[in-house]
């Protein structure tokens, strides 16, 4: 039976910016490696699985889109007879995915019943072709978030081009010093046309593209077969030695008569290149003493796969997602997937995908594509999930979660809590984030009047200061070593009373304020960030000092605020004994912005640790970096600013047009004095709002005080659950790998298990890594 749609006018190749959804399903991690393989909307690019969830038709029944391609393919069988050989950067080895698969693909209409439609019929053609070619969602993804590195260079900026000239089109079919015919690089300053260098891909290459820059000294070059109509190409700067950008490409081309428009992409570019060799480097999983670790499978002992710097991302997921208050809030298997028209752009989908994904053990199976021989004895472990479309999302406007480098995965817990706040959260459905809310409530006691004010600030985290305290120096060590300190004193020294210098509005002492920090409700959710920071020459540099945390649970009880007692006297609020303005020291300001913290960022520190020490402003500073406010321009006058009773018609109309209501949204105005930006944070950090504080003006109205967060009951005892444990001397380098503690089939206690990107293994030496460890996640008992 013929199908009807082959010559549908909506049939069309997908255009190189367009995503192609062609490895794994939108809604599940269902992929072309299943034996139903997935099905690719020939229209719209989604890909759908075909196998018993069948989100492909699903996907037809939302859409009415008729046709897909279905992919499935096959690991070809490897065998390794002979110890590997070593990998080296300047040996490389292509591999192309026909060399590793067997691809086999068929095209089906779900409204005319017709399993296999002749691939040729129609405008299917070209549009097939173009689907098998693009490269896939997390390919793209990738290689846009590494050009997001390149930047462009002064031999580029000041490039003068000979004259101008149309070269003939024969002569840009290969090198003009060999008869290779690809990996060919144009010399944009006299239009030679040259062969790069063999270890590129593993591409043919006799570097005369080099040479002619050795010889001419003309530096900037663009392969053609990277070029694409939309003006992106490879640009190489052999001056720099560096992968560059070159925003006048398109008029440079023209110089020497070629046309980008004309010109169709034919090879992969550096980019796509050193992505796919990224992805194949491999990690052992042993023990210091070379033990393999064993490897466990089955539900929740799924991994993830590194995509190039993301182990920050894994670890984070692996950690919240061993928490029940995020299981129960995403992981819903019986249920249809959420109905929307893009589920890889909606966090909704993304999130129950990745809770299926690495709770169900519906994909940790062992990865048999390799067999073993007597060189790798080892348990194969899984393949592991790769969540490109989640971390697309997340990371989507942000402007270092969008790129390929490593993040900080503290503050990257706190970006997809955040994320997550502000979605949709229908009920009987919670925001699991409120789980990790909790109040502190900071004291102030003036000197003299011995006056008091309490002031109540929620959070979801806390960052604990860590004493860096060397060991004295053994004449045998090559390297410094640090005294361990406990969980304990690192609590101790944070709830400890302190001396800040402030005016008193009450009796107007200069003498300064005590004030001390306790807990005032307890989340359900603990999360700690050990900061072992030390400024050298103004630089943070990260030092290994063991932090002591035990398996039984802790009690913190000790640092709970009790609050306004009988016997002080609070401060009033309407006390007008204003102090004289703040001026920020100019020498350690100019300290400050010189190690690059921004002006807004440097004076607030500076007014909030005494404005002259600058080891502890800068310490402050990393304290307070994911503080909403913290960019926010801060009043340094004399005297207290109240929240004003005035709200802009015109900023209550614009957070009434996000979608939210006006009293929530007038309440949220008053609360950040006007200040849209802050408004919109305080509405989503604030589900509970009800805006019921009415603009009366009168005196004596009642306001409804808002319930804080957490639990303020006692006794508070947490037990350590999962920790993030990090190595390297930066947190932007290194390597993340996470230790939960999850029940294991047959095993009567606890135990914890190392996830480590896509590897899963009972840990071992755990004692040790949490004494190193950067994140601590406690559960309230």
């Amino acid at each position: 039976m013929a199908c009807s749609h082959v010559n549908d006018i909506d049939l069309a190749p997908p255009h190189p910016k367009k995503a192609v959804y062609r490895e794994d399903c939108t809604q599940c991690f269902d992929s072309i490696d299943d034996p139903a393989g997935l099905d690719v909307c020939l229209y719209c690019f989604n890909g759908g699985c075909a196998g018993d969830r069948n989100h492909a038709r699903l996907h037809v029944e939302h859409t009415g889109h008729p046709l897909a391609l279905n992919i499935r393919r096959t690991r070809k069988p490897v065998s390794r007879d002979e110890p590997p050989q070593k990998m080296s950067k300047l040996s490389i080895a292509a591999e192309t995915e026909s060399d590793r698969y067997e691809t086999v693909t068929s095209v089906k209409c779900y409204k005319c019943e017709v399993a296999d439609v002749d691939q040729n019929a129609g405008r299917l053609g070209p549009v097939i072709a173009a689907v098998l070619k693009a490269n896939t969602f997390a390919q793209q993804e990738e290689v846009k978030a590494w050009q997001l590195e390149l930047t462009s260079c002064e031999h580029i900026l000041m490039l003068q081009q000979a004259e101008s000239r149309a070269i003939d089109s024969g002569a840009l079919g290969h090198c003009s010093q060999c008869d290779l015919k690809e990996n060919l690089w144009l010399c944009l300053s006299c239009g030679n046309l040259g062969c790069g260098r063999q270890q590129y891909g593993g591409l043919g290459g006799n570097s005369h593209a080099l040479s002619h820059f050795e010889s001419s000294g003309h530096g900037v070059a663009v392969k053609l077969g990277s070029l694409t109509a939309d003006g992106e190409a490879d640009i190489y700067c052999y001056a720099c030695n560096e992968e560059r950008v070159d925003e006048d490409l398109k008029a440079h081309l023209a110089h020497w008569g070629v046309d980008i428009a004309e010109r169709q992409k034919t090879e992969k570019n550096l980019t796509e290149m050193q992505i796919e060799q990224n992805l194949r480097w491999e990690f052992s999983m042993t023990t210091e003493d070379g033990k393999e670790l064993l490897p466990l499978f089955g539900a929740g002992f799924t991994g993830l796969k590194n995509l190039g710097n993301s182990c920050y991302l894994n670890s984070i997921v692996q950690s919240i997602f061993s928490f029940p208050q995020f299981q129960e809030r995403y992981y819903h298997p019986d249920e249809a997937p959420p109905h929307v028209s893009a589920p890889a752009e909606d966090l909704e989908t993304q999130l129950r995908k990745l809770a299926d994904g690495v709770l169900s053990g519906r994909y940790a199976k062992p990865d048999s594509d390799v067999t073993a021989s007597e060189y790798s004895p080892e348990i194969p472990h899984q393949k592991g999930l790769a969540p490109a479309m989640f971390k697309y999302l997340v990371g989507r406007g942000h402007e270092e979660f969008a790129t390929m480098r490593q993040q900080d995965a503290s503050e990257f817990l706190l970006h997809i809590l955040k994320l997550i706040t502000r979605s949709a959260h229908p009920a009987p459905l919670h925001d699991p984030v409120a789980s990790f809310r909790f109040a502190m409530e900071q004291r102030l006691q003036c000197t003299s009047c011995k006056k008091v004010r309490y002031r109540t600030e929620e959070q979801e985290s806390m960052t604990l200061p860590v004493p860096i305290r060397k060991k004295p120096a053994s004449f045998m060590e090559d390297k410094d070593e640090y005294q361990p300190v406990t969980l304990k004193e690192c609590l101790d020294i944070f709830t400890a009373d302190e001396v800040v210098e402030l005016t008193c509005p009450a009796c107007g002492s200069k003498d300064g304020f005590h004030k001390r920090t306790l807990f005032k409700t307890f989340p359900e959710i603990l999360v700690i960030t050990a900061r072992r920071f030390e400024l050298v020459n103004w630089v943070p540099n990260k030092r290994d000092v063991p932090v002591l945390v035990d398996d039984e649970p802790i009690a913190l009880d000790a640092y709970k605020s009790h609050g306004l007692l009988p016997d002080e006297e609070e401060l009033p609020e309407d006390a007008v004994a204003p102090a004289p303005a703040f001026t920020p020291h100019v020498g350690a300001l100019g300290m400050l912005m010189d190690m690059g913290f921004p002006q807004v960022r440097a004076e607030k520190a500076l007014h909030a640790t005494g404005n002259s020490d600058v080891e502890a402003a800068s310490e402050w500073l990393f304290a307070h970096m994911e503080d909403p406010d913290i960019d926010a321009p801060m009043d340094f006058g004399g005297g207290p600013k109240g929240k004003s009773d005035a709200v802009c018609e015109v900023q209550l109309q614009a957070l009434v047009d996000m979608g939210f209501s006006q009293p929530v949204a007038r309440q949220a105005l008053r609360e950040t004095d006007g200040e849209l930006d802050r408004a919109v944070e305080w509405v989503f950090s604030h589900p509970d709002a009800t805006g019921e504080v009415e603009e009366t003006g009168q005196a004596g109205d009642e306001v409804k005080e808002k319930a804080l967060p957490g639990n303020a009951g006692l006794p508070a005892e947490f037990q350590l659950q999962s920790i993030v444990c990090h190595k390297g001397a930066s947190i932007h380098a290194g390597h993340y790998v996470s230790f939960i503690r999850k029940q294991l089939p047959g095993v009567e206690q606890p135990s914890w298990v190392l996830f480590n990107d896509e590897k899963v293994a009972k840990a071992a030496d755990v004692d040790e890594m949490k004494k190193f460890a950067y994140i601590y996640f406690f559960r309230h008992l």
